[in-house]
C-alpha cells in the first residue's frame, strides 16, 4: 500500500498544475518526507520514466557524460535526488531550450538546490519550485484544511469550534510528520527512527554538499539547535560547547538548513520602525526529530511546560508552512519582535495582506495575549488581515477588530 493511499498529499494538484505550463518542476524537501512517492505517483499517471541518482550506476553515468545522459532520456522523466549530480543542470537547461515543452522533467531534491553553491544555473524561467514538507496534521486526518484562507479572510465565527487536546497535543508534537516514523509501533521506536535518520543524513548528504572539518560537531549542533527551537538565533551560545569558531558554527547552521533540518525564520521589519529586533528565529524542521534528539516522549514533554511551549510554537509554525505550501497564493513567513520584547510568533504575508499568529500552550486566553498582535496591527494598518492566538481550547472568541482566540485543533479540522 503506497503512502498516498494512506495519507493524501495536498500539494499534488499544484504539481499537476505546474507541469501544464512549466518545462521543469522541482519538488524539494527533506529526505523521507514523501517526495519520491509523490513524484512517481504524478509521473506514472502522465507517462514519465523514473531515474534515481541514489543509484550508483545512474549517478556515475550522469557525472561522466551529463550531455549524453540527458540526450538519452525519454521525453518525460522523473529525476530523483538531483542535488547529487549538480553537473546535470546545464545539460537540462540546454535540453529544455532546444525543445521547450511543458511538463518535460520532474526533479526531486533533498537539499535546497538553490542554496547549493555548485548549482549556479538555477534553470531560471524554466523551472517551478515546490516544497514538500513532512505530513501535516490535516493530511494525517485525510481532510483538507482552509485555515490559511480563513486567516487572510478574517473568517472566524465566535462559538464552539474545536476540542481541548491536553496531553494528546504533546503526543502530536512528539510524533512529528515523517511517514516512516509515524508507521512505527510506538514513541520509542519512532524516536529510534528519527535519531538514525539524523545520523544518516549528516553522514551521507552533508558529505555530498560540503567539506566539513569537524563532522562530529554536527550531530551535537543539531541537538543544541533542537533545544533552542523557537528562540532567536544565538551563534555564540551554539558555539560555546565547541572548540570551533563562531563563523564555522554559522556555516554549519547554513548547511543544516540546506537539507531542511533547521529553518531560520527572518524577522519582519520596516525601515520607519527603528525599534524592531532583526535577528531571525531558529526552528527545527520537524518537532518529532527535535523531541527524539532531546530524549522526550509525550509524558516528559507535557511535564516540561517551558520546553513544551517552545516546541508547540515550532509545531504550529511548521503546520502553517505545510498548509501554506498548497495555498493558491504564495505566503511569506517571518516573526515580529520589538526592543521591548513585544512579539508575534509567526507573521504571514500574502498579496499585500499581513496576518499574525501567536501560540499559547494553555487552555485560556486573556487580552494581554494580544499585545504583540495589536502592535503588528498598528504597524501595518490597512494591510492587516487578522490576528489569532492559537490556544488549547474549544471555542473561537473575538478580542477586538479582526483579533481572535482560536483552538489549535482548527489547524487540521476539515472545513
Amino acid at each position: 500500500m503506497s503512502e498516498e493511499t494512506i495519507h493524501p498529499r495536498f500539494l499534488r494538484p499544484r504539481i499537476v498544475e505546474a507541469l501544464a505550463d512549466s518545462p521543469v518542476v522541482l519538488l524539494h524537501g527533506p529526505r523521507q518526507c514523501g517526495k519520491t512517492t509523490l513524484a512517481r505517483l504524478v509521473g506514472d499517471e502522465a507517462g514519465f520514466a523514473y531515474f534515481t541518482f541514489d543509484d550508483d550506476v545512474q549517478r556515475a553515468a550522469a557525472q561522466t557524460d551529463p550531455i549524453g545522459y540527458v540526450a538519452d532520456l525519454p521525453e518525460r522523466a522523473v529525476l530523483d535526488e538531483v542535488q547529487r549530480v549538480p553537473e546535470l543542470f546545464t545539460s537540462l537547461k540546454a535540453a529544455v531550450d532546444t525543445r521547450r515543452l511543458p511538463g518535460r522533467f520532474i526533479l526531486t531534491g533533498s537539499a535546497n538546490v538553490l542554496l547549493v553553491p555548485k548549482l549556479a544555473d538555477s534553470l531560471a524561467g524554466r523551472m517551478e519550485i515546490l516544497r514538500l514538507h513532512p505530513l501535516s496534521q490535516a493530511e494525517l486526518g485525510g481532510k483538507p484544511c482552509g485555515f490559511v484562507s480563513r486567516l487572510f479572510a478574517s473568517d472566524f465565527k465566535a462559538g464552539p469550534s474545536g476540542l481541548r487536546l491536553g496531553k494528546t497535543l504533546a503526543q502530536r508534537v512528539v510524533a512529528g510528520g515523517f511517514p516512516a516514523a509515524l508507521a512505527r509501533a510506538n514513541e520509542r521506536r519512532s524516536a529510534t527512527w528519527y535519531r538514525d535518520y539524523a545520523e544518516t543524513l549528516i553522514q551521507r548528504d552533508i558529505r555530498d554538499l560540503a567539506r566539513i572539518s569537524a563532522m562530529d560537531a554536527l550531530p551535537r549542533l543539531l541537538t543544541l539547535a533542537a533545544g533552542q527551537t523557537a528562540c532567536l538565533v544565538n551563534v555564540s551560545e551554539l558555539a560555546a560547547p565547541f572548540q570551533i569558531s563562531r563563523q564555522t558554527i554559522r556555516e554549519y547552521l547554513t548547511i543544516l538548513s540546506r537539507i531542511f533540518l533547521v529553518d531560520e525564520l527572518p524577522s519582519w521589519h520596516r525601515n520607519r520602525m527603528k525599534r524592531l529586533v532583526k535577528t531571525p528565529k531558529l526552528h527545527v524542521g520537524d518537532t518529532g526529530l527535535a523531541c527524539a534528539l532531546l530524549g522526550l516522549n509525550g509524558n516528559s514533554l507535557w511535564g516540561d511546560r517551558p520546553l513544551f511551549g517552545r516546541l508547540l510554537e515550532t509545531f504550529v509554525y511548521q503546520e502553517l508552512r505545510r498548509l501554506a505550501s498548497w495555498h493558491e497564493e504564495a505566503v511569506a513567513f517571518s516573526h515580529f519582535r520589538d526592543k521591548d520584547q513585544v512579539e508575534v510568533d509567526v507573521v504571514l504575508e500574502s498579496e499585500g495582506l499581513m496576518a499574525g499568529v501567536e501560540v499559547k500552550a494553555a487552555s485560556t486566553v486573556t487580552g494581554d495575549d494580544f499585545k504583540g498582535l495589536r502592535k503588528l496591527k498598528d504597524a501595518v494598518q490597512n494591510n492587516f488581515a487578522a490576528g489569532v492566538v492559537l490556544y488549547d481550547g474549544e471555542s473561537v472568541a473575538g478580542f477586538g477588530d479582526r483579533l481572535y482566540a482560536v483552538p489549535i485543533s482548527r489547524l487540521w479540522a476539515g472545513d
